[in-house]
């Protein structure tokens, strides 16, 4: 696997990590006690690790007991839609490396690249306005979030990302939102190597995501520069 930082690998490893329940053909569960009802189970799926399942105690109990054998991927996902958890599709996660990190941080965006503040939010309200409503749904960019950067086109903010820290970790999530008329000239690619150059600068690792299906946002990813670390489900909050 790339060298991504410490933060990230003992973040994930920390979450998967747990007494062994089954473990073949590169797909194992384990008994995480730091997972409870409202987040009874999760699925990371790595190159280096193949897929692994982290369950509750009394999931894991519960599902163990029911298979009356060795657990393998399609009885437990059977058993979870029985359990009634449903899992969200997954999402590709995204790193920068360690050494893309190195490259970032020497980085310089240019004038119309800049951090947004309560001083922008006529500009900002102006951006939403001319955006759909399944757009600033699906990117969750917010003038109130952690931080928040935007390009402009003159006095048109024209593209803006902002981030949040996640999972109470020194991890940033991000979301970014190019105006449809805009898009094809790069400016979602500066404006998030700038937000996450300023969260780097501040002691956090960025973190991309997006599902699987998401070609626009997985090429973006691509032109950005961050590495794919592999892909998580968790629980919907449906479910």
């Amino acid at each position: 696997m790339p060298p991504f930082s410490p933060e990230i690998t003992d973040f994930w490893n920390a979450s998967f990590a747990g007494d062994v329940l089954a473990s073949a053909d590169r797909f194992t569960v384990v008994v995480n006690p730091d997972l409870d009802e409202e987040s009874p189970a999760m699925v990371l799926h790595t190159a280096e690790n193949g897929v692994i399942v982290a369950l509750s105690p009394a999931l894991g109990a519960a599902l163990s007991s029911a298979a009356g054998q060795v657990l393998t991927e399609a009885p437990l996902r059977q058993g979870l839609c029985d359990a009634g958890i449903v899992l969200n599709g997954a999402d590709n996660l995204f790193y920068f490396t360690e050494a893309d990190k190195a490259v970032l941080l020497r980085e310089n965006s240019g004038a119309h690249v800049r951090a947004l503040t309560a001083k922008d939010a006529a500009a900002f309200a102006l951006f939403q306005g001319s955006a759909s409503e399944e757009d600033l749904d699906a990117a969750y960019v917010e003038l109130d979030h952690w931080l928040v950067y935007g390009a402009f086109d003159g006095d048109r903010l024209v593209c803006a990302a902002s981030m949040y820290p996640w999972q109470e970790r020194q991890i940033t999530d991000l979301g970014v939102l190019t105006l449809v008329s805009d898009r094809g000239k790069g400016h979602a690619r500066k404006v998030v190597r700038a937000i996450s150059r300023a969260a780097l600068e501040k002691g956090y690792q960025p973190q991309y995501r997006c599902q699987l299906d998401n070609h626009a946002s997985v090429a973006l990813a691509g032109a950005v520069g961050v590495t794919l670390f592999g892909q998580w489900e968790a629980p919907s909050e449906d479910g």
